[in-house]
């Protein structure tokens, strides 16, 4: 397998290398655009712009590092063929840049992956890219796909610790310092493996030398920020894939070192706060981003006494968004605004107590939005899964008083994540 192939032959700085590769990137990615967000600088009392990657023809950035790489390679090796893994963007990256330069590929992507982005990656690819869904993490995809390139003699074309992929992520900062009319204060960059942060960030630190980056992870998947704790990569035995395209074990081996230098550190987001935000972004401004691309403008809360009066730089990274997420991302986000409570609630076996729990317990706003009971037979009282949605989150104080008032038998269940899985 010719999986060093990719590796840039140059003694350039990667700076230099990114402003190299930029000519070559830009005929296939889009210059997007950076946009000043009047809503969220109000928010924030400060000057937030959105580096839109979401605009991308394959509504990511990913498309960047896959061309710069695989243009990078020679005849050869392109007529041996691509094979990538990927939980979707970047598998679109490589099928796009597989139709345009004519080569075969073969995409491995975890079984977990929405559909939305599996029908992207054959739709970009056409007749040169073949889909292969196996492995319920990008990490065991990702380990299929390299025992494949290897049998084959293909190029491995890696999604994010690869050098040539990390220079093409870093067109990302080359625009971002192009557009801005004064220097960025501080700048969110996404993180999974860390090719976007890596590159972009290696180039912007160059560029403005005192602006402040920060990487943002998923809390379910904090590959690098356990790398920067660690002062070395390590491997998670277990994360929450929820933010598919920034869910890795794994950070990169090329792009740790480079997000050590170029990072001040690296923020954690609740999926909770993600899904919140995206819902935001979709019902306020209209943008349609995946949980992944929320991450950069989920973190500002982190840093809203810091950010007051500066310029930030926001950076969406992504916008594969699957509609049939859509009651899944409402329901975390309820979960983590406290605006969603499940109990498990005995109630007497006899007619009317429903009736009455509707009535005395919840209040004029509350609603009950989910309830599973089964009578049982010769019994006094059977227990029942009940949802409670509220208004306001200050409400749930209310409705545990009356609860305890009355006398209710009730158990919450939000928080212990068995009883939450086996009964909701």
């Amino acid at each position: 397998m010719n999986d060093k192939a990719a590796a840039p032959q140059t003694t350039l700085s990667l700076p230099e290398a990114v402003e190299q590769a930029y000519e070559r990137v830009r005929k296939l990615a889009l210059r997007t655009p950076l946009q000043f967000h009047p809503r969220l600088s109000k928010i924030y009392e400060a000057e937030i712009y959105l580096k839109r990657e979401d605009l991308q023809a394959v509504r990511s950035y990913k498309i960047r590092g896959a061309y710069n790489c695989m243009a990078s390679l020679s005849k050869d090796q392109l007529e041996r063929g691509i094979v990538c893994a990927s939980a979707g963007n970047h598998a679109q990256g490589v099928a796009i840049a597989c139709a345009a330069l004519k080569a075969r590929g073969l995409v491995y992507m975890p079984i977990t992956t929405p559909d939305q982005k599996v029908n992207k990656v054959r739709s970009f690819g056409g007749a040169f890219v073949e889909v292969i869904l196996q492995g319920d993490t990008f990490d065991i995809a990702s380990k299929l796909a390299f025992e494949n390139a290897r049998e084959t003699g293909a190029t491995f074309v890696h999604p994010y610790d690869d050098p040539q992929v990390i220079i093409g992520q870093g067109t990302v900062g080359l625009e971002i310092a192009q557009q801005m009319d004064q220097a960025p204060d501080f700048v969110l960059l996404p993180i999974g493996g860390g090719g976007l942060a890596a590159g972009a960030g290696t180039y912007l630190k160059q560029s403005f030398p005192n602006c402040l980056l920060y990487g943002v992870e998923p809390a379910g998947a904090p590959a690098m920020f356990e790398a920067f704790l660690r002062k070395q990569v390590c491997h998670l035995d277990k994360i929450d894939t929820f933010v598919d395209g920034a869910a890795v074990q794994q950070a990169g081996a090329h792009t740790f070192p480079l997000c050590q230098k170029a990072l001040e550190k690296i923020l954690l987001v609740p999926e909770g706060k993600v899904c919140s935000t995206m819902l935001s972004l979709h019902n306020e401004d209209g943008f349609i981003v995946e949980p992944a691309g929320a991450l950069s403008v989920a973190a500002l809360d982190q840093l809203r006494p810091s950010i007051k009066g500066k310029r930030v730089v926001c950076i969406l990274s992504g916008g594969n968004h699957d509609i049939t997420r859509t009651e899944e991302i409402r329901e975390r986000s309820l979960l983590y605004e406290g605006l969603k409570h499940y109990f498990i609630i005995r109630f007497p076996q006899r007619a009317g107590a429903l009736r009455e729990f509707v009535n005395e317990i919840l209040g004029e706003s509350d609603d009950i939005s989910h309830f599973q009971y089964t009578k049982k037979i010769n019994r006094q009282a059977g227990p029942a899964v009940v949802g409670i949605e509220l208004a306001q989150k200050e409400h749930y104080i209310q409705l545990i008083r009356r609860m305890d008032q009355y006398g209710i038998d009730y158990q919450e269940i939000n928080n212990n994540s068995t009883l939450f899985e086996l009964l909701v």
